[in-house]
């Protein structure tokens, strides 16, 4: 998802809850692969349309269809901050 998240970030994300359009959903993806983070673009019969934020790396929709409802594992709320900065430099 980047450049949306980063590689680390933690996010606070709500179970079971279904995703609001335009925004962030934790999704089984099919054919083995990984759990991962789309945005939702759109919700008709088939499920869930989703997106990627960065188009060249990753998969969505545009190559494996609509995403089921019972694959969809969470609505993401929010990102939670580390509570020190990071610095390229190193703690101050």
């Amino acid at each position: 998802m980047d450049p949306t998240l980063h590689d680390g970030d933690v996010l606070f994300v709500l179970r079971g809850a279904s995703p609001r359009v335009g925004g962030l959903a934790v999704v089984r993806l099919p054919g083995g692969r990984p759990t991962a983070v789309k945005r939702a673009v759109r919700h008709d019969t088939e499920g869930w349309w989703v997106e990627r934020d960065n188009p060249r790396e990753g998969v969505d929709s545009w190559s494996l269809g609509a995403i089921p409802d019972e694959d969809v594992v969470a609505r993401v709320v929010g990102r939670i901050w580390p509570w020190r900065h990071r610095s390229a430099r190193g703690p101050s």
